[in-house]
């Protein structure tokens, strides 16, 4: 398992605030596409795709490299960053979608 969830530990989770990544872990919540053009023209779903782009929520200490010294993470809480269309832990909170990536994903 790669979040640690801080106390109260609890089986539901209520707000994403409570997940902390572990290691090199990336905590990042996919950016929503436009659904209204600049001249306010609403998109239907089927042509507003799934962006690549992401916001830091949360991220980890570091992982170790070979010889155990901490490698630190390029990224930190608040950064914008491209992700893969594939991959990544996904983690349902609420209504609310998060995903969850390796520093070097």
């Amino acid at each position: 398992i790669t979040l640690l969830l801080t106390p109260p530990q609890s089986t539901a989770l209520k707000s994403i605030k409570s997940l902390a990544p572990l290691l090199d872990r990336v905590l990042v919540q996919r950016i929503k596409a436009e659904t209204k053009t600049a001249s306010g023209i609403f998109l239907p779903e089927s042509s507003v795709k799934e962006l690549n782009e992401a916001k830091v929520l949360a991220v980890g200490p570091g992982g170790l490299d070979k010889d155990g010294k901490r490698v630190v993470p390029e990224v930190k809480a608040g950064d914008r960053v491209l992700i893969p269309s594939y991959g990544g832990s996904p983690v349902k909170v609420g209504d609310e979608e998060y995903s969850l990536f390796r520093d070097y994903e």
